[in-house]
């Protein structure tokens, strides 16, 4: 009761992180650990650098409809499929860890995963053999809270573009590598611009890889109308 009183946007997000069945089933922990849904990173027969380093994408030049638009690189273009981590990257969450030697520590999870880069079989910020203890809220923002998503059918399907809103801050998910807190957005937003020039300002350095181009127009428009909802205007 006091995560949907207070946190709305996260509880909207885990309602569309699956069915019923899959979410009595799954725990925090492993929601945030979650791997990427990309096609050739479950078929053992194709190259993959994610599952085998220095074997290449299949991606760049395949089925890359659900590809990243930001933050990707030449050696892996898959995104991040979790909502529950949207909405938690939106308000500032946190995550705490225990390492292998028993010593405990902290980071946001805005920073737990790590960028694909020459190393995408990397995948977070967490050592061999660390285990995630908590997740922490900050207080609850000022502001209204606001969760979309746009997939291809209501159930069963992941996300193609998701947008998470909690006050004046703001995230992306199925469009990067993690949960992409869209700073660029928020400025413009603090600055006074309108919620279609916040959303122009963070997908201006979107890039697509052929059949995921209209993420980038699905995206912004999702922003566009997540921010407006938020605001208390139609959407």
């Amino acid at each position: 009761p006091r995560v949907r009183a207070r946190y709305p946007v996260l509880a909207q997000a885990i309602i569309h992180g699956g069915s019923p069945q899959l979410r009595n089933k799954a725990t925090v922990g492993g929601n945030l650990m979650q791997r990427t849904r990309c096609a050739y990173f479950y078929d053992t027969t194709k190259p993959c650098n994610k599952r085998q380093p220095g074997a290449g994408c299949s991606a760049l030049e395949g089925l890359n409809r659900n590809a990243a638009i930001l933050g990707a690189s030449e050696h892996c273009i898959a995104t991040n499929p979790s909502d529950m981590s949207v909405a938690l990257t939106a308000l500032g969450a946190g995550v705490e860890a225990m390492t292998a030697t028993g010593a405990v520590r902290a980071l946001t999870v805005a920073d737990l995963h790590l960028a694909p880069g020459d190393t995408p079989h990397i995948e977070t910020a967490l050592s061999v053999g660390e285990l995630i203890t908590a997740v922490t809220l900050p207080p609850a923002p000022t502001g209204g809270q606001v969760y979309r998503k746009a997939r291809d059918r209501a159930s069963y399907a992941g996300g193609l573009a998701m947008v998470a809103v909690a006050g004046g801050q703001i995230a992306l998910g199925g469009v990067a590598y993690k949960p992409w807190r869209a700073l660029k957005a928020e400025a413009a937003l603090a600055a006074g611009q309108t919620p279609a020039a916040a959303a122009e300002a963070e997908l201006a350095d979107a890039r697509d890889s052929g059949r995921n181009a209209f993420k980038i127009a699905l995206t912004t428009r999702l922003t566009v109308a997540a921010i407006a909802q938020a605001q208390g205007g139609k959407s």
